[in-house]
C-alpha cells in the first residue's frame, strides 16, 4: 500500500516537472539566428502578405485555438502603438502548406519579420506585450 502511494506521488512530481518544462518558455520572444547569405533558413513568404514598408508580425492560429484569441490583442495593441508595424493572421486549418514551412509545430505561433522579409523573431504561445515591443522598435529604425 505505501509503495503504490510513493509511487502515485512520485508520478505527480514528474508530470508537474516535465510540465513546467515543456512550457517555461511560453511566449518567449526568441531571436532567430541564421548565418549570413544562407538561404536554408528562410522559406519562402511570397504569399504571406508582409509589408514592404516595416516589419510585420504574422501570427498563426485556428478557429478551435482559445489562447490565439489573447494573441490577437497583444499584437492588434502593439501594431497600433507602434504605428508602422503590420499585422498577418494566418488559419492554419486553411493554409497548413505556410505553417508547415515554418515548422509551426503549436498554436499560438507568432513569427517577425523585418522589412526585408527575413524571419527575425519567434514566439509559441502567448507574447508579452513588452517582449514583442522591444523585438519590433528596433526593426523599425
Amino acid at each position: 500500500m505505501v509503495t503504490v502511494i510513493v509511487a502515485t506521488v512520485a508520478a505527480g512530481v514528474l508530470t508537474v516537472l516535465l510540465g513546467w518544462l515543456l512550457t517555461r518558455r511560453s511566449g518567449t520572444v526568441r531571436e532567430i539566428r541564421s548565418a549570413p547569405g544562407s538561404d536554408q533558413d528562410h522559406p519562402d513568404t511570397a504569399n504571406l502578405g508582409l509589408s514592404r514598408t516595416g516589419p510585420t508580425v504574422v501570427h498563426f492560429s485556428a478557429p478551435w485555438c482559445g489562447p490565439c484569441d489573447r494573441v490577437r490583442r497583444v499584437v492588434g495593441e502593439v501594431c497600433a502603438d507602434l504605428g508602422d508595424v503590420a499585422h498577418v493572421e494566418i488559419d492554419l486549418d486553411a493554409n497548413p502548406a505556410a505553417a508547415r514551412r515554418f515548422s509551426v509545430l503549436s498554436l499560438p505561433t507568432t513569427l517577425i519579420f523585418d522589412v526585408d522579409g527575413r524571419q527575425r523573431y519567434r514566439a509559441s504561445g502567448i507574447p508579452k506585450i513588452a517582449d514583442l515591443r522591444s523585438a519590433l522598435e528596433p526593426l523599425l529604425a
